[in-house]
């Protein structure tokens, strides 16, 4: 094969497809149509007289030939990273697009507010915050940085600990008026609960009510947290929420604390290709520095240097 006749945007559609799994999804994040993706692809696999993908009912999936292509494609991604980081190095502000991708409570409760004091920071940064309730996949370049309560795991990525939330059962003064405030756990079994959609849960993470009480008599459900935690204002019902939230601001009344209470360690996972880049670490050393400060790891939790 003649390597002059290789081209780079058909490697980099290649990449984006080999990581997305379907041509539309890559061609939305490359901003070209589907036809110019399959196009692209078909001619890559005519320049090296081998079949890369295959397509099935339920969608992409890489060849062998085409699993071996990804590690080198990856290889020269990283060495592209790698000299336009050097390049930009003479540069002292760091800047560029990072997309933060989290759940949507502690990204429109907490992260959302704090952005602004990195921008304040370093206003050459773009941040792109995304809010969702499954799986995030950095190494599909879904995101730059994830933040959860669970480490990913998954080639090419480093996972660290960077906090530690509890969460606590909270009721409205309605509610406590009408219901009466319970003195122990067991008086629980009297109260009603505000919750998660059960087999809607995509986080197993997230069922923290079944820490607090066992059989919760539940009367209204929802995959959102802000919207359980309205619910539980409006005095529907007991609902438990990260201390993150602080549900106080919604009049919101703590109880059982000294009786009821669990935690959860914050992760924030990074692809290595990305984790050195300047715009990255900046940005990773911002949420360590906020985490460390409003929601610290327990001192048994063992920390890596950012």
């Amino acid at each position: 094969m003649d390597l002059n006749r290789l081209n780079w945007n058909d490697l980099r559609v290649f990449l984006t497809v080999a990581r997305s799994k379907t041509l539309s999804s890559a061609a939305k994040q490359l901003s070209i149509d589907d036809s110019t993706v399959s196009r692209r692809i078909t001619h890559l696999e005519y320049q090296l007289n081998s079949a890369l993908l295959e397509r099935d009912h339920q969608g992409i999936h890489l060849t062998p030939q085409g699993e071996n292509l990804l590690q080198h494609v990856e290889d020269m991604e990283r060495a592209a990273l790698s000299l336009l980081e050097s390049v930009n190095h003479t540069v002292s502000e760091p800047h560029g697009r990072v997309r933060v991708a989290s759940m949507e409570g502690i990204a429109t409760l907490y992260l959302a507010g704090q952005f602004a004091k990195l921008r304040a920071r370093h206003p050459s940064l773009l941040i792109e915050l995304v809010t969702s309730s499954t799986m995030i996949h950095v190494n599909r370049r879904e995101a730059d940085i994830f933040l959860s309560f669970f480490p990913l795991e998954a080639r090419g990525l480093d996972a660290l600990p960077i906090g530690e939330f509890s969460l606590y059962l909270y009721a409205s003064p309605a509610y406590l008026a009408e219901k009466g405030q319970p003195k122990s756990i067991q008086d629980l079994n009297t109260h009603r609960f505000v919750s998660y959609i059960n087999d809607l849960i995509q986080l197993d993470t997230v069922r923290w009510l079944d820490e607090a009480t066992t059989q919760p008599h539940i009367v209204f459900c929802s995959t959102s947290m802000l919207s359980q935690m309205y619910a539980a204002a409006a005095g529907m019902g007991i609902v438990m929420l990260p201390n993150f939230a602080q549900a106080e601001n919604l009049g919101l009344i703590k109880i059982l604390d000294n009786q009821v209470k669990t935690s959860r360690t914050l992760w924030m996972s990074v692809h290595q290709d990305l984790r050195y880049t300047r715009r990255i670490k900046t940005t990773m050393s911002f949420l360590y520095e906020i985490f460390q400060q409003d929601y610290p790891c327990p001192p048994s939790i063992i920390m890596k240097e950012i």
